[in-house]
């Protein structure tokens, strides 16, 4: 079965990741040097956003997988 065309978890981890960049140059843009520890945070928060998404991929994974061993047990 071919994956879906619409992959609301690989929108969230583009989404996060573009707007953790675009939040880390505008406070060297408007901060300079004292934007140092904001990003920092902002680098760590892609982080914590990113690993969230790869847990909830793998949490998905692993329920599809036992749906599908679920059925084949009622096949047989």
């Amino acid at each position: 079965m071919p994956a879906p065309a619409f992959d609301p978890l690989r929108v969230w981890a583009i989404g996060s990741q573009a707007l953790g960049f675009i939040m880390i140059i505008t406070l060297e843009t408007v901060l300079g040097d004292a934007a140092r520890p904001w990003q920092g945070g902002v680098l760590a928060a892609m982080i914590v956003c990113a690993l969230g998404v790869a847990l909830a991929r793998l949490y998905r994974r692993n329920r599809a997988r036992k749906a599908r061993a679920e059925r084949q047990g009622e096949r047989d």
